[in-house]
Order: C-alpha cells, then sequence, then structure tokens
C-alpha cells in the first residue's frame, strides 16, 4: 500500500473505511471537508473517497493545512516500519529527527551528520516525504509536548523549553495549528498525570501480537550488571542522552508498553522515548512479517509457534558495538560507578580506541552498507551484521547462532524478513 513514497490511494481508503489498526503509523488519512487528520482506524464516520487525501506523515498534513483529530490522537500511534525497511537518506533523516538531533544542533547539524547540505536535504524531503526537515522537527516537538502536557503536572514555559521550542509563542501557535487547541485546555481534558516529581510514565503502542516474553529473555541473557535489570515481567536500563543520563523501567501490560522514565533533563524526553521504541522493536509490522514467514516450510512453525517476535534493537550504537566485541577482545565489559560513560573506554580493542576518539562512529544516521563495509575490517561480517541489525534496525540481515549456521543456505527464502528470521532461530537455539 505504500511503496517507497507513493501512496495506493484506493488501497488506503479501503483500509480507512475497514478502521484497520495494523496501519496506523504507516500513513495519514485527512479530510478535506473538516480540515482535520487522523490515524486510519479512526472511528469518526469514514468520509467521502473525494474528501479524503492521504500523506506519509504527520508533518506533511499539517503542512498541508490539516491539524490532528482530537480523537484518535494520529501522533499517538506506532512509528511507520518504512524508515527500517527503507535505507535511504529520508529514512535515516527521519531516524535522526526522531531522536531529536533538529533540536539539539539544528537542520545544519542533521545535514553535516547525513553527509549532504541543507539545500539538497531539504529538497529531498520535502519531494519525498511532503515536508522538509523543519516542518517534520516541528511535528516531533508537538508530539513531545502532547505527551508532556497530558502525563506531567510540568510548567507549559517548562515544557515548552523541554520539547524544543524557541519560544512560549512558538510553542502556543503550534500546539493550537497542530491540535487546535491550548495547552491549557488539552490538560483540562486529560487523565490526571500519572508520574511523580522526577519521574515521567508514557504508554507506548505497537502493532500486535507483541512477543514480550522472548523481549526479557533476550535482555536477561545479555543483562549488564550495573546497566541493566531484568526481573519476570520488566526491563530497567540506564540511558546515556545528550544532556545526561537517565533510566528508563519497562513493564508489559496487554495491550502497550508502560515506560517509567527519569530524566537529568526533560530536553531529552524525545530521544528516550525514540530510543527505547527502536529497543524494543515497537514499530515493526508482525502481521506482515508472520504472514510470510509462517508459510516457508523450516521456519514456519517457528512462527506460528511464537507470533509477534521482535528484533531486540539498542539504545546506543557504541555501546551494543562493544557489547559485541568484548568477548573477542577478552576483556569483560565493565561498569563500576554505575556510568555509561566508562563503557567506551573498555578493553584494548581497536574498536573501543576508535570510539573513544570519536574516529568511528555507529549511529541511526549512518547507512546500513556504509556501517558495515566500515565495521567488517575491524570486527567481522558476522558483528558489522548484527551491529547494523541491531541499531539501524535492518529488517532483512541474516545473523544465525553458530550451531545453526547451516541454516544459511535458506536465507534468501527469508528475503526481506531475514532479521525476524534470524530472531526465531536464535530464541529456538537458546530454549533447545
Amino acid at each position: 500500500m505504500v511503496t517507497g513514497t507513493v501512496i495506493d490511494e484506493e488501497h488506503a481508503y479501503r483500509v480507512c473505511a475497514a478502521r484497520d489498526a495494523r496501519f496506523d503509523g504507516c500513513f495519514i488519512h485527512a479530510v478535506r471537508t473538516t480540515g482535520i487528520y487522523c490515524r486510519p482506524s479512526c472511528p469518526a464516520v469514514t468520509p467521502k473517497r473525494r474528501n479524503s487525501r492521504f500523506f506519509l506523515t504527520a508533518a506533511a498534513a499539517q503542512s498541508a493545512g490539516f491539524r490532528a483529530c482530537r480523537r484518535c490522537l494520529p501522533d499517538a500511534t506506532p512509528g511507520s516500519p518504512e524508515w527500517n525497511l527503507r535505507a535511504d537518506l529520508a529514512a535515516r533523516a527521519m531516524r535522526l529527527i526522531s531522536d531529536g538531533v533538529v533540536e539539539r544542533d539544528g537542520v545544519s547539524g542533521l545535514a553535516a551528520k547525513l553527509g549532504y547540505s541543507e539545500r539538497h536535504l531539504t529538497r529531498v524531503l520535502t519531494a519525498e516525504l511532503g515536508a522538509g526537515p523543519l516542518a517534520l522537527a516541528r511535528a516531533h516537538r508537538a508530539h513531545a509536548a502532547r505527551l508532556l502536557i497530558e502525563t506531567t503536572e510540568m510548567a507549559f514555559a517548562d515544557i515548552a523549553f523541554a520539547a524544543g521550542f524557541a519560544s512560549i509563542r512558538q510553542f502556543n501557535d503550534t500546539i493550537r495549528m497542530v491540535f487546535a487547541s491550548t495547552p491549557s485546555d488539552m490538560r483540562g481534558r486529560g487523565k490526571a498525570p500519572v508520574g511523580t516529581p522526577g519521574r515521567i510514565v508514557l504508554r507506548l503502542p505497537y502493532r500486535p501480537p507483541f512477543d514480550a516474553v522472548g523481549l526479557l529473555a533476550h535482555f536477561r541473557a545479555h543483562a549488564l550488571p550495573g546497566v541493566e535489570e531484568v526481573t519476570e515481567d520488566s526491563y530497567a536500563r540506564t540511558l546515556l542522552l545528550p544532556h545526561g543520563e537517565a533510566t528508563a523501567r519497562l513493564t508489559f501490560p496487554a495491550d502497550h508498553v508502560l515506560c517509567s522514565l527519569r530524566l537529568a533533563d526533560v530536553r531529552d524526553l524525545g530521544a528516550a522515548v525514540a530510543r527505547v521504541r527502536r529497543l524494543l522493536d515497537l514499530d515493526a509490522d508482525p502481521v506482515a512479517v508472520d504472514t510470510f514467514l509462517g508459510t516457508d516450510p523450516v521456519i514456519g512453525p517457528l512462527v506460528r509457534a511464537v507470533p509477534g517476535i521482535r528484533v531486540a534493537g539498542s539504545v546506543d550504537g557504541a555501546e551494543t558495538l562493544l557489547r559485541l566485541v568484548a568477548p573477542f577482545a577478552g576483556v569483560p565489559l565493565q561498569v563500576p560507578d554505575g556510568s555509561l560513560t566508562h563503557l567506551y573506554s573498555a578493553g584494548d580493542h581497536p574498536v573501543a580506541e576508535a570510539l573513544a576518539n570519536g574516529r568511528l562512529a555507529v549511529d541511526v544516521g549512518r547507512s546500513i552498507e556504509d556501517l558495515t563495509e566500515e565495521l567488517a575490517p575491524l570486527v567481522g561480517r558476522h558483528v558489522a551484521d548484527e551491529v547494523a541489525m541491531r541499531v539501524l534496525g535492518a529488517p532483512d540481515v541474516l545473523v544465525l547462532p553458530p550451531p545453526l549456521r547451516d541454516l544459511a543456505a535458506h536465507g534468501p527464502d527469508w528475503r526481506p524478513w531475514r532479521s525476524y528470521a534470524s530472531a526465531h532461530l536464535t530464541r529456538k537455539a537458546a530454549t533447545s
């Protein structure tokens, strides 16, 4: 239905008429007669086809003059799996924008990280997504602001600063434009804040089914003392964010992930949420994955036994790389004072040195090809592929445990979801 930057509008309209929640976050449905944009599953009466418009992003709908629906809250949906399926400039830019790069470094900083001029980056994003980097970042700020308005008792001036707005006026104008409401009205009609002083509690949506048990088992098997804590039904860890360290505790109710954050600086809220979502692979489309892999004679039984498997991701590319390299370097990772910054100087491996002096960058703005080509000579192809899978969310990387590497011959049959096939086989190996 969405191929690259093209939306099949007839198919999209049928999805909206069926109120199919599986497509929430994949595209935006806007209604000309009301000036409102919605998620595909919005329960409101479906408009006539001639009154419908479709956009890839909320930012594009906002730029076209539409405001967010108060009923279905289209910004509170899982993100599009398109940004992991694609490895092009637009996808890399979207990942960095979600991480708050524009708020911290401006469009010039975003362009520099991606290796393009501001003009070229703006031209590409506008052509492919219907909005430039500033409009995309504004949509990101509006979403972060809504979370803080509805879940905390922070003063609006503090929220404006935390969400990345340059002024209170800009904050108020954006809230009115995007949500057709004022901050006071949004807080008044919302639920009572669930956070406590210093703590923000959020509900993170996903597309069901969701294999939380498998993620917890993975985290438990690889937990780093001093950084992570795993119980039967929760996972907690520290985060190294742009403005300081933080902690996140995750629990898994029936239809969402409950995320409790303690931040050193509330400006890190957007980055924290984006990284937790990548860690849990919350923007995946499990129905598409399971439908395809479930028919395979080799892996089909595993898929049917564990629907909705997720590929455990990463909150920090450098940390993930060091975790994978440490066994080969013969130096176990340790965090003696609980500070993640010490991970980056652990061991004598050339990768640790390259990370420490800035010669090597492992972040979501890298392309899969560039990152794996740079890493492969240093750490081998297997580790390089696993970094791409976990850090960049690459969905089509085959990373098998040693006992099952003879199954690599089946890899072509599992394209474009080899990462999920790898997750199923790795889980089987761990439980055999």
